[in-house]
């Protein structure tokens, strides 16, 4: 970061910064994007007192927003499951898709009947569901389907090679990865459920794109 002196010359090196200052606030809060333009117009205006107020307002909004995306991320879910706590297991995820408003995304190859009976119940209805299967796909959509029937509700079944991880994507804006499949979290060997938070764009975007290029089974 340049010194409140050496910021009122333009140099590449100060323009640079400043472009990347305004693109990080703006990224934090698309809101205050006429403000942070004042501010960055104002640190190299040619009245050391304006210049001087601006470069203060900068920092304490630069250093507002660092804090704040820190205590959001600070914020994530990381639950430690024990052997044989399988309820423990079972009401950590259905307190994660119960809130869901629009989309509840299942990425698990061993995603099972029992899975089926187990979770999509607790998902309201109208939420759209997705479930990236591989391995027990027979089992697992003769229960969707008569799921669906049931209940009308939207269930989309697609499958692909190359993974592993078992994740829960909810209304495509937060993620949680289990260290066992969902259909037997906590059953033989202790597990964890951690929200994705550093990563969660990446991590959503793969999946996203496994999802398009899926096979759709349903």
């Amino acid at each position: 970061m340049p010194t409140r002196a050496a910021i009122r010359h333009e140099t590449e090196e100060n323009l640079s910064w400043l472009g990347r200052v305004s693109a990080a606030l703006e990224a934090w809060e698309q809101d205050r994007r006429l403000e942070v333009a004042e501010l960055v117009r104002g640190v190299t205006a040619a009245d050391p007192i304006e210049a001087a107020s601006a470069w203060h307002s900068l920092l304490i909004l630069l250093h507002h927003a660092r804090n704040a995306l820190r205590i959001d991320t600070a914020a994530g879910t990381s639950v430690v499951v024990a052997k044989r706590m399988v309820f423990h297991y079972f009401d950590e995820v259905r307190k994660l898709i119960e809130g869901a408003k629009q989309d509840v995304f299942f990425v698990d190859p061993y995603l099972d009947a029992d899975f089926v009976s187990r979770y999509l119940p607790h998902i309201a209805n109208g939420v759209t569901i997705r479930l990236l299967a591989r391995e027990k796909l027979d089992k697992l959509l003769a229960a969707v389907d008569m799921m669906a029937q049931q209940s009308g509700g939207r269930i989309s079944v697609r499958t692909v090679a190359g993974f592993h991880d078992r994740y829960v994507f909810v209304d495509g804006c937060s993620c949680y990865q289990s260290g066992a499949s969902f259909k037997d979290g906590a059953k033989t060997a202790p597990t964890t459920l951690t929200q994705i938070t550093d990563a969660f764009a990446a991590v959503l975007a793969t999946y996203e794109g496994l999802w398009d290029q899926a096979q759709v089974q349903r």
